[in-house]
């Protein structure tokens, strides 16, 4: 049976809480739930603790799959779910930061308007993965 996997700290939530709050100029508050996800190429789930929050007509999970590592994805339906090309982050910051940037550059190319380099050069920071956008999953 795989080790469980520990729940996110408070300064962890209270991280995410502050980058949501930037974003969306309001409080946003993550609700607690869990996810079932296959952590390596055996057949075997992990039930990993997982952070949700609904803004703007999409949905959002961080999964903490060990401690101080990280999966995101954002999602308008079961058909229609997206990643930001980077499998795992380590960076919680980072990690958030580019879900919502990747999302934000997803439904401005909906709505037919390019974002051009500026989002995808602050979405790199110095000594991060470089940006990719949108990744459909």
């Amino acid at each position: 049976m795989p080790t469980p996997v520990p729940d996110f700290t408070d300064a962890e939530r209270e991280l995410v809480e502050e980058v949501l709050l930037q974003r969306y100029s309001k409080p946003v508050l993550p609700e607690l739930a869990d996810s079932e996800l296959k952590l390596s190429a055996d057949d075997e789930m992990t039930i990993c603790p997982t952070l949700y929050w609904s803004e703007r007509g999409a949905h959002f999970v961080v999964c903490k799959v060990s401690p101080g590592v990280y999966r995101c994805q954002f999602f308008y339906a079961d058909a229609d779910q997206y990643g930001t090309g980077q499998d795992e982050y380590t960076n919680l910051r980072h990690c958030v930061l580019t879900l919502l940037r990747v999302q934000a550059d997803h439904e401005a190319q909906s709505a037919g308007i390019s974002s051009g380099a500026t989002v995808a050069e602050a979405a790199a920071g110095p000594g991060e993965d470089e940006y990719h956008g949108p990744v459909v999953i």
